[in-house]
C-alpha cells in the first residue's frame, strides 16, 4: 500500500512537472510596429535607440503578464496600449493625417479559443482604439463598429476618450504635407504607393498558459487618405487573425493588396488545410502570392506550440518576439 501510495504521488508529481514545462515553454508573445522602407540610411542611431527601447518595454510588460498567468488578452492589451501611446508608432498618438487634416483610427482583436472578434473603424476620438475593439468583441453582437457609432458605443463601456488634438504630432503633420505637394507638383503621383506614406501599424500576438491565442492590430491608416477610407487592420483576416487550431497573426503594409489576399486567414488555412508550418504558409503569402500581386508588407504571428513567425518583403519591418525564460529581442531593419 506504501508503495502504491508512493507511485501515485510520485507519478502526480511527473506529470504536474510535465504539464507545467509544457505550459512554460509554449508561452510567447510576438509584435510589430510596421514595415516598410525601414532601412539604416533612414533611421538615425537615436532614432533607433527609442524604437528598440518603447518596443523591449512592450515586450517586457506582456511577458511579465502572461509569466504570471495572465491571459494573452490582457498581454496583448497591454502591449499595444503602450506603442498606441508612442508617437513613434502610426497607431494612437502616432496616428497619420488624413487628405482633410484628421486623425481617422482602426484597430482589431480577435481570441483563437472562441473565434470571436471585435473591431472599430475611423474613430477619432478614442485614446487606445485597441480597447474599444475588445469591448465590442467582448460585451457587443458585432464584429465592426464605425465611426460616430463606434464612439457611442466606446463612451456606454466607459472607454477613455480624448479631444482630437490629442494626436496631432509635428512629424506626422509634415508627412501630410509632403504628401499634398507631391501631389501637386506631380499630376501622376499616387501616394499610395510611397513608402513614406502608407507603413506603421503596431500588433501582438500571444500564447498564455492555458494555450489560448489572442491577436489585436491597432493603426492609424493611410497618410493622406481620402473618402472615409478603411484599411486591412479592422477586417477579419485580411490584417488580424487568431484560430487555437492554428496560429494568430497580424500584418501592416499596403492594407489594400492585404485585403484583397486575405492574407492573415490564408496563412492560417494553408496550416489547416496543407498541414504547412506557420513560417512556410507565411511564406507563401508574403513572398509569393503579395508579391505577384504587388503588395508590400508583412506579418508576425504564433502558433499552438509557440513558434514564431515574422515574415516581410519591404525593405525592413519593426518587429519583435520574447518566449519563456528568454530575453527581448527587437529587430528592425533586414537583418537586424
Amino acid at each position: 500500500m506504501k508503495n502504491i501510495l508512493v507511485f501515485t504521488c510520485s507519478l502526480f508529481f511527473l506529470m504536474h512537472i510535465f504539464s507545467n514545462g509544457l505550459n512554460a515553454q509554449n508561452v510567447a508573445l510576438v509584435i510589430h510596429g510596421g514595415a516598410g522602407n525601414v532601412t539604416k540610411e533612414n533611421i538615425p542611431d537615436s532614432l533607433e535607440i527609442q524604437y528598440r527601447n518603447v518596443m523591449t518595454k512592450a515586450l517586457n510588460l506582456g511577458y511579465d503578464i502572461l509569466n504570471r498567468g495572465g491571459s494573452s488578452q490582457d498581454a496583448v492589451k497591454a502591449v499595444i496600449n503602450i506603442m498606441e501611446d508612442s508617437p513613434l508608432f502610426n497607431a494612437g498618438k502616432g496616428a497619420v493625417f488624413t487628405n482633410a487634416g484628421t486623425n481617422e483610427l482602426d484597430a482589431a482583436v480577435m481570441d483563437g479559443a472562441t473565434l470571436k472578434a471585435g473591431a472599430v473603424s475611423g474613430v477619432r476620438h478614442i485614446k487606445n482604439p485597441i480597447d474599444a475593439a475588445i469591448a465590442v468583441m467582448s460585451n457587443s453582437q458585432h464584429v465592426l463598429l464605425y465611426g460616430v457609432g463606434a464612439e457611442e458605443f466606446a463612451k456606454s463601456q466607459g472607454i477613455t476618450m480624448v479631444d482630437s488634438s490629442y494626436f496631432f504630432t509635428q512629424k506626422r503633420f509634415d508627412q501630410l504635407k509632403k504628401a499634398r505637394e507631391k501631389e501637386e507638383s506631380d499630376q501622376g503621383f499616387n501616394y499610395t504607393q510611397h513608402p513614406d506614406f502608407k507603413f506603421g501599424t503596431v500588433g501582438a500576438v500571444a500564447l498564455d498558459l492555458n494555450g489560448n491565442i489572442f491577436v489585436g492590430t491597432s493603426t492609424g491608416g493611410m497618410t493622406n487618405k481620402r473618402y472615409g477610407r478603411i484599411g486591412d487592420t479592422p477586417i477579419i483576416g485580411a490584417g488580424t487573425y487568431a484560430n487555437n487550431n492554428t496560429c494568430g497573426l497580424s500584418a501592416t503594409g499596403h492594407g489594400e493588396f492585404f485585403m484583397r489576399a486575405v492574407v492573415t486567414h490564408d496563412i492560417s488555412a494553408l496550416m489547416e488545410y496543407k498541414g504547412l508550418s506557420i513560417q512556410e504558409a507565411a511564406d507563401v503569402v508574403i513572398h509569393e502570392k503579395l508579391v505577384k500581386m504587388g503588395g508590400e508588407g508583412g506579418v508576425v504571428g504564433l502558433d499552438t506550440l509557440g513558434n514564431i513567425m515574422m515574415s516581410f518583403n519591404s525593405a525592413g519591418m519593426f518587429r519583435g518576439y520574447i518566449k519563456k525564460d528568454d530575453q527581448p529581442v527587437v529587430l528592425i531593419f533586414r537583418d537586424k
